[in-house]
């Protein structure tokens, strides 16, 4: 009769087993790599709108420099920021349809003429750097149908910059400077030059916001500014550094694009900080 003996030292093992998992361990290994997900997601979420806001900020560097080179080609002046769009009429206001550092009507146009027949396109031909990487709008006919094409520019140019002056409209009662060396009040440090507007409310390519000339409309949104950043919106100043800004209140648009937004109560200090960023008077 056969035996199965095992010698002194050795180790017997059952002949039916075959080293697979349980149940109960295949469901314990499923359970902690879905832990390790809930952990890893917000982490990877939170990384990647980091890395959105750094490249948006890239792109303001970019434009900025754009904005520089042509100061200093063109004898100190800054680039014309011309043109400001009738919504009603669909038509740029007569009399500022020239040359101006962009024509480009952010929510129509997907062709990227006016962009590259802006003023600062041939500074950098690159046409990424108009639109912000965290912008998920897309290009909607004037009836407001919605369609599948990204838009292609993100950012305005402050009304502090070289806005026209117009008789009979908004720009010929807002002061701006002409030259880079006239910045003065705010200094360069505080004058906006770019702004990351919301998407619901950018249309043509100045930033708009009352000022203390025409304080009849103080408390009021012309443009609304970005709220894509984690609660927060990035910008550019004259003496070419950039920022992101966290709003206390997200920033969202209330009102028919075009149309004056009223202030909410309890964003008054986001209002009252973006105000400062831009020429008060004529002095």
């Amino acid at each position: 009769m056969y035996r199965n003996f095992t010698r002194p030292g050795e180790t017997r093992h059952p002949r039916n087993h075959c080293g697979a998992f349980t149940l109960i361990e295949l469901l314990v290994v499923i359970a902690i790599i879905a832990i390790l997900a809930a952990l890893l997601l917000p982490a990877l979420s939170k990384a990647k709108q980091q890395a959105r806001t750094i490249a948006c900020l890239s792109n303001l560097k970019q434009l900025e420099l754009c904005f520089h080179l042509y100061v200093a080609d063109n004898g100190d002046f800054l680039p014309p920021n011309n043109f400001v769009y009738d919504i009603s009429s669909q038509t740029a206001y007569a009399g500022n349809e020239g040359p101006s550092w962009c024509t480009n009507v952010a929510p129509y146009e997907a062709d990227p003429a006016g962009i590259q027949g802006g003023l600062l396109f041939q500074y950098n031909s690159a046409i990424g750097i108009y639109r912000c990487p965290a912008d998920q709008s897309t290009i909607e006919t004037k009836g407001g149908v919605k369609t599948a094409t990204p838009r292609i520019r993100s950012y305005n140019l402050s009304q502090s910059i070289n806005g026209l002056s117009y008789v009979g409209q908004v720009a010929s009662f807002l002061p701006h400077y002409a030259k880079l060396t006239e910045i003065r009040t705010p200094t360069p440090t505080g004058l906006m030059v770019f702004i990351d507007v919301h998407e619901n409310e950018i249309l043509d390519t100045e930033f708009g916001i009352p000022v203390g000339t025409n304080p009849w409309s103080r408390g009021f949104w012309w443009d609304v500014p970005a709220n894509r950043h984690n609660q927060g919106c990035d910008f550019s100043f004259a003496d070419g550094h950039v920022e992101r800004w966290k709003w206390k209140v997200p920033k969202q648009v209330t009102v028919p694009r075009g149309a004056q937004q009223p202030v909410a109560g309890d964003e008054w200090d986001d209002y009252n900080r973006m105000e400062a960023g831009f020429r008060q008077d004529f002095k």
